[in-house]
């Protein structure tokens, strides 16, 4: 029968393991435990003061006792915590949870952890998501668009450590911005179902004040319309940021029903549209025919339903790789007491026009 291992008397149940615990298993001091764990972790094997065999009894009862280095005072010592706060709208949205896979990979292979956070689309949350995060002391910050509380925005300023906002392109970026315009990339789209030879749009999106990429869509939206001199442009609101399949349904209710004369809808989201592209079916609506449908993000949704939706593809895991790179340049700069310049890098969108137009 296999080995159970031995249990440890001097960490009863409740209290966590410490150094102490470990120390006084193997027999040696705290500080020869410190150094074995200081070794391993760097990768070094030029360490005289232990030996490879006791530094591997040394780990060994650290996975049996279940031991979890306490890196607080190694963080204050270094000033260096190992890890970075980011921020996101939703943990059940693929793009922005593409985003941090993306920031994960460019960020972990540099040994740093990513502390993650999702917001609900609300900037109080934000805020108060942000104070918590930097009582412990990130090495930088990634934060999702540039919609801040003037609070939050202040602490981000006088954090002391690089900040990356991302998503959008802004006017007034805290340090470091990637992404895209939002409102280029819907006026872009607007302008392709012109071109397609619609001219009577509606676009639709949640209620005001908790999607500032909502509203940059929006915008672009009205700017292309009056750009191209089209009249008519209608914007129905329909329930708070994130909006859903059954918003995006209620939608095109209402604008088959209100404003027939309408010819496409461009939702903000793709999972909207497809909430319009299945009333328009249930319904009997012909999809183009009736209403031309388009959607914004190219979701796996806007390709696995039929017929395929028009989309503004993004590269989601393209802004969470570029924004983890800008970062760890910045904190290297940082780490060598230099600060990085303000940079923007901007990520491409492609309009992908699919059967739903």
């Amino acid at each position: 029968m296999p080995s159970t291992p031995k249990s440890n008397p001097s960490a009863p149940p409740g209290r966590a393991v410490t150094m102490a615990d470990v120390a006084a298993r193997v027999g040696v001091s705290k500080m020869t435990v410190s150094r074995a764990l200081a070794r391993s972790a760097a990768g070094s094997t030029s360490d005289r003061v232990t030996s490879e065999a006791l530094r591997l009894r040394i780990l060994k009862a650290c996975n049996e006792m279940g031991y979890v280095i306490d890196q607080t005072a190694r963080t204050f010592s270094s000033k260096r915590s190992g890890f970075v706060a980011a921020l996101i709208p939703a943990l059940n949205n693929s793009n922005f949870s593409d985003t941090a896979h993306g920031l994960t990979a460019a960020v972990e292979a540099s040994g740093l952890q990513v502390l993650l956070g999702y917001t609900d689309y609300d900037i109080a949350t934000e805020e108060r998501l942000l104070r918590a995060m930097l009582a412990r002391r990130p090495e930088g910050v990634i934060v999702t668009g540039g919609s801040h509380t003037p609070t939050a925005r202040k602490m981000l300023e006088t954090a002391g450590v690089p900040v990356v906002e991302t998503w959008d392109l802004l006017a007034e970026p805290i340090e470091h911005s990637v992404g895209f315009s939002n409102a280029e990339a819907t006026a872009s789209l607007v302008r392709q179902l012109h071109g397609q030879g619609y001219r009577r749009m509606a676009f639709m999106c949640g209620e005001a004040g908790r999607d500032a990429r909502g509203a940059e869509r929006r915008r672009g939206f009205e700017e292309a319309m009056r750009e191209l001199k089209l009249r008519g442009g209608r914007v129905v609101t329909v329930g708070q940021a994130p909006v859903s399949m059954a918003h995006g349904a209620q939608a095109a209710a209402q604008i088959v029903e209100q404003w027939p004369e309408v010819q496409a809808l461009v939702c903000v989201s793709d999972h909207a549209a497809f909430g319009a592209l299945m009333e328009c079916q249930r319904r009997g609506w012909a999809v183009p025919q009736r209403l031309a449908i388009a959607g914004f993000g190219g979701f796996e949704v806007a390709t696995a339903c039929h017929p395929r939706l028009t989309t503004v593809a993004v590269d989601c895991v393209g802004i969470g790789r570029a924004a983890g790179e800008l970062l760890l340049r910045a904190i290297d700069a940082a780490r060598s007491g230099q600060r990085l310049p303000a940079e923007t890098v901007m990520v491409p969108f492609r309009i992908e026009l699919h059967e739903s137009t």
